[in-house]
């Protein structure tokens, strides 16, 4: 292989990866990696008016695109790199892999210790300033390891709990000349596919569990999408025919058309108004971090008498004396994972449910059409409200369909109202909650899948937050 500019080395491995549209804002200290394009024929700029529009951009070509392939955007140094913050910490704590690349002032000119300020126009140390809210973040000052960092940094945002990585790159690097063929790359993990050694006794121990509840509920976060895990999920929902509520992040993975949903849950509540699992006797959260959001200021009142089990990535979710809610059964496990062991479990038990769960299932179901927040006097001639357009707007809406929602109150209406459908995407950002996001993010899901109708909502204000 020739040798290549760096920069073109940087655009290529992206393109070769499927990312076929980056997001960018073109600055001094970027020039070499946005002339890379010219060169490339697999993939093609966004030119954004904003980094914080092209990280929110990135965030929805990400959760659109899937399978596995992360959204780029690349902003120049200083304050290019400091607009994407926002953008940045959706996407950590959304759990969205995605590559944030920003350009840096020519080394020559890099402070050599941090007691002193700056040194060079425009620099600033934005792997310091990113660090809590990404996975990983690296200045590049060696041209040869180009193919390590961008491996790792890749392999870190697309497995495990996934999340977002930054990689600053100074112009004179993005400028070496490289021979690709004395690289060397980042050895990854066999699988990242992970079960713990306890999982499996604890599969049996829930599967007695599940025999002796009269109540048992699932609580499904978008873990499981992260996973790819949806159609095990429903597949599972159907052997052990317990009612299931997605929070937030899941609303199109357990969608409303779904034979076993069991409305909304949270501070906020929704269809069936949190009934179904403050009076559980068994809990199953599965990709859920169960936030102050799910359950309300009183923690000690969630599910009070349910037996509590999650299944989750992250370890540090698993720790007892860190959880807001104690659980009395943590399985470090992939969601994947677990659900696929547990489908195996049960078939080889030949379960079935009893009696007692299947009353309990109805009555959540009547509880969901019961305690529908789109009531009938909603639906007036004289004014349009909020929740009856909306209603009416998912039901208009095809299963092929995407919907992106803004934060603030009209996330509340649309999460109350939106009805989904099996197919659909539908998303915001919850665990930072940007209000402007979703126009960006709009534009993101578009360019991820032009074959999509994507519809936008905005309100309270947001569109002005990022009107650019």
């Amino acid at each position: 292989m020739a040798n290549i500019k760096l920069a073109d080395y940087v655009i290529d491995f992206y393109s070769s990866l499927g990312v076929d549209k980056m997001f960018v804002v073109y600055g001094a200290a970027n020039g070499d990696l946005i002339d890379a394009f010219t060169r490339n024929k697999k993939t093609e700029y966004v030119a954004v008016m904003h980094e914080q529009a092209g990280g929110f951009a990135v965030e929805g070509y990400s959760k659109v695109k899937g399978n596995g392939i992360p959204g780029v955007a690349i902003a120049t140094s200083g304050p290019g790199g400091m607009n994407f913050v926002t953008s940045i910490g959706n996407c950590y704590y959304d759990s969205v892999p995605a590559i944030f690349i920003t350009g840096q002032i020519k080394t020559q000119f890099l402070r050599p210790d941090p007691s002193i300020r700056q040194v060079g126009f425009q620099e600033t140390d934005i792997c310091g300033i990113v660090k809590p809210i990404t996975k990983y973040a690296k200045m590049i000052s060696d041209p040869q390891s180009i193919k390590y960092e961008l491996e790792k940094s890749l392999y870190l945002a697309t497995t495990g709990r996934q999340g977002p990585v930054l990689l600053d790159i100074p112009i004179d690097v993005q400028q070496a000349i490289i021979d690709p063929s004395k690289l060397t790359g980042f050895e990854k993990r066999k699988s990242n596919k992970v079960i713990s050694s306890d999982a499996k006794k604890q599969i049996e121990m829930l599967y007695e569990d599940i025999k002796k509840a009269k109540r048992p509920v699932f609580l499904i976060g978008g873990g499981v999408r992260s996973s790819e895990a949806i159609d095990e999920l429903h597949d599972l929902g159907k052997i052990l025919k317990i009612p299931m509520y997605p929070t937030w992040n899941a609303l199109d993975i357990v969608t409303s058309d779904y034979e076993y949903y069991g409305g909304r849950v949270g501070t906020y509540g929704g269809a069936g108004r949190n009934f179904g699992i403050q009076n559980s006797d068994l809990l199953i959260a599965i990709g859920s971090r169960l936030s102050g959001r799910i359950t309300g200021g009183n923690v000690k009142s969630f599910a009070r008498e349910a037996k509590k089990y999650v299944v989750d990535i992250d370890k540090a979710l698993l720790i007892k004396e860190f959880q807001q809610v104690p659980f009395d059964e943590n399985i470090y496990c992939d969601a994947k994972e677990f659900i696929k062991n547990f489908k195996d479990f049960l078939k080889s038990k030949k379960f079935d449910q009893n009696e007692t769960q299947k009353k309990w299932l109805n009555q959540c179901l009547e509880w969901k059409i019961k305690y529908d927040p789109v009531k009938k006097e909603y639906n007036d001639k004289n004014y349009v409200h909020p929740y009856f357009f909306i209603r009416k707007l998912s039901e208009k809406m095809s299963e092929n369909s995407v919907f992106a929602a803004d934060c603030g109150g009209n996330i509340v209406v649309c999460n109350h109202s939106f009805e989904t459908k099996k197919g659909q995407r539908y998303f915001t950002n919850n665990g930072n909650s940007p209000m402007g996001f979703s126009f960006s993010g709009a534009i993101g899901a578009y360019f991820a899948d032009p074959s999509r109708p994507v519809v936008c909502v905005i309100g309270d204000g947001g569109m002005n937050m990022n009107i650019q």
